[in-house]
């Protein structure tokens, strides 16, 4: 598009109004490394200053760095964003490409509708667009699609690898307590002795009694704590003690990593209507990949089997599912 015909788009009524800049990477890492289309983005205000705004009249929005497109959810600025086009106060939207504003088709229609409804116009790195002009809402609608397409697309590829890994038992997964890799990354049992020492006195102590809830008191009435390794937050990594809880030991008895097992996919994610995923363990025989005997565990296959069994019988006996639990925003809920 040349410079003439989208002078010619911009009115006055446009130019009264602020122009919003927004910009966004979709990772911390892509924001630390990838500046070069950081610096793309803060040219656009040059853009801008050609069309007739004043330098005083571009708003930066940059809050959303490090924050993926595929949704409005975590993203405040561009929630802000389509706040201040609603209310009339953008004459114009400017972004490097479909991407940086929103790789969901939804969201992108969304603006879209409402900068038609407040004759908003929209720049990117290829011109200029007015969305109430049916010619150019079609051309950004498709911009949209595709921009959604390639999502999919890096997603599938991503998924790809993930896969091909972990069918040769060589993703590396966070792993349970009582577990570590090595400098090789390979799977070894924790050179912590306190910590082999509780997971296989939990085991024992199942083996003997058959029942979870025995466990936890024969730990409770021992005055035993348990391991576990943070996994979040500033201390990351490091290793704290507790009092062993029912779902813990149920955890531990039904992760077949401590028979020595590589798995993926035992779990199945569903995104709420809220915006909170819920997690489901998934019957075994839908589980992507099951490779048993592919590092040390803390006891055999055959015993972990023995223990489902029993597990499986307790839960039947009591009429519950004790091996069944859902996550819902990070918090186990027994079904």
């Amino acid at each position: 598009m040349d410079a003439t015909a989208a002078a010619g788009k911009v009115t006055r009524e446009h130019l009264q109004r602020d122009a919003y800049l927004y910009i966004r990477q979709s990772t911390l890492k892509q924001v630390i490394n990838n500046t070069e289309s950081t610096q793309r983005q803060y040219a656009l205000r040059s853009r801008a200053i050609a069309l007739g705004w004043d330098h005083s009249q571009i708003i930066v929005i940059d809050t959303d760095q490090g924050q993926s497109g595929a949704s409005t959810e975590g993203r405040d600025g561009f929630q802000r964003l389509v706040a201040e086009v609603g209310m009339g106060h953008a004459g114009i939207v400017l972004g490097l490409e479909v991407s940086r504003l929103a790789r969901n088709n939804t969201d992108w229609h969304r603006l879209l509708e409402i900068c038609a409804l407040t004759g908003t116009l929209i720049l990117d790195e290829d011109g200029l667009y007015d969305p109430g002009n049916f010619n150019d809402r079609l051309l950004l609608g498709l911009k949209g699609t595709m921009s959604e397409a390639e999502l999919h697309l890096l997603k599938a590829r991503l998924r790809g690898g993930v896969l091909s890994k972990a069918r040769r038992g060589e993703l590396v997964q966070p792993l349970p307590v009582g577990l570590v890799y090595d400098h090789a990354e390979r799977v070894v049992l924790d050179p912590d002795a306190s910590v082999q020492q509780a997971i296989r006195h939990l085991l024992v102590t199942f083996a003997a009694t058959g029942s979870a809830y025995a466990v936890v008191k024969a730990f409770a009435d021992a005055g035993l704590k348990f391991p576990r390794r943070l996994r979040t937050g500033p201390n990351k990594g490091e290793l704290t003690w507790g009092i062993l809880q029912h779902h813990r030991v149920l955890q531990i008895l039904h992760n077949p990593r401590y028979a020595g097992a590589f798995c993926y996919g035992r779990h199945s994610h569903r995104r709420g209507p809220g915006g909170k995923t819920a997690t489901r363990v998934l019957p075994r025989d839908q589980w992507t990949v099951l490779i048993t005997d592919a590092h040390p565990g803390y006891l055999t296959w055959a015993e972990f089997e023995a223990n489902q069994a029993r597990l499986a019988e307790l839960a039947a006996a009591h009429g519950t599912d004790s091996g069944a639990q859902f996550r819902v925003g990070g918090q186990a809920v027994s079904r």
